[in-house]
């Protein structure tokens, strides 16, 4: 089977240097059902359902060169993933991803018109799985 996008594997320790925290695991809406029932998104290439983690990038350079620090990542999966329980109470618990691999995109949302494009580079980011992180 020929896949349907680049998906380029990269480890989690290169994307994200300083780790992440888990900020939530919602379903992700296929806005194109979302006034059905069940509205959330499938993978293209196998079906299964699909997930948004949020995290929040440790990396003291997110912040930079605008960059955010919060990152949405999507994983694929029959059953919503849970989050591991937080090391330190009152905070969120650190994770980490299995399988992690970045698609490259074109961001043209800030194409006025041809002689105005201001588009970029851009890339999201897709993993099997997540997990509670090792300690360094």
């Amino acid at each position: 089977m020929v896949p349907l996008t680049l998906k380029v594997p990269v480890p989690f320790e290169y994307v994200f240097p300083a780790g992440v925290l888990c900020l939530g695991v919602d379903a992700a809406v296929d806005f194109e059902r979302r006034n059905e029932p069940d509205n959330q998104a499938r993978d293209k290439e196998t079906g299964e359902r699909m997930w948004v983690v949020r995290v929040l990038d440790l990396d003291p350079q997110a912040g930079k060169f605008g960059r955010t620090t919060e990152v949405k990542v999507k994983v694929v999966a029959p059953q919503q993933p849970v989050p591991p329980a937080s090391a330190v109470p009152g905070y969120p618990p650190s994770i980490e991803f299995d399988g992690l691999t970045l698609t490259p995109y074109v961001d043209s949302q800030r194409c006025k018109s041809n002689s105005n494009c201001r588009s970029r580079m851009a890339y999201s980011l897709r993993a099997d799985n997540i997990r509670a992180a090792v300690a360094a």
